[in-house]
C-alpha cells in the first residue's frame, strides 16, 4: 500500500475525478491520537486492494482540507476516519476501531 499525501485543497477535487475510474480511499489521520495511529497501522498491515488508491490526510497539519472533505462529501468529521469515494461520491465511511480493510473491501 502506498499512501498519497493530501496537502492541497485542490487534491480533493482531483480525488473526486479519479474516483470515476478507480475508487479512492481517504484516511483522515490525527498525529496526536494513538487510536488513529493504531487504525493506520492496521490498514498498513492488511493486504491492500490494487483496485483502490490510498490517500492520506494529516488533519492536524491540514485542518482546512479536513473540513473541505467533510463539507464536500457530507460526512461528519471524525478522527481517525476513512472515506471511500466512488464516482465522485462518498459511498462508505467509518471511524475509530471500526476501520478495517475487510470492511472497505466489501464495499468495492
Amino acid at each position: 500500500m502506498t499512501w498519497k499525501p493530501i496537502t492541497r485543497e485542490a487534491q480533493v477535487e482531483e480525488i473526486k475525478e479519479l474516483s470515476f475510474n478507480k475508487p479512492q480511499l481517504i484516511f483522515k489521520h490525527s498525529t496526536r491520537c494513538s487510536l488513529s495511529s493504531i487504525a493506520k497501522s492496521r490498514l498498513e498491515r492488511s493486504v491492500g486492494d490494487d483496485n483502490l488508491d490510498f490517500n492520506f490526510l494529516d488533519l492536524i497539519a491540514h485542518k482546512n482540507i479536513s473540513q473541505k472533505i467533510s463539507d464536500d462529501f457530507s460526512v461528519y468529521h471524525e478522527s481517525p476516519q476513512v472515506l471511500l469515494i466512488k464516482n465522485g461520491e462518498c459511498i462508505f465511511d467509518e471511524s475509530h476501531t471500526a476501520i478495517s480493510m475487510d470492511e472497505i473491501a466489501s464495499q468495492l
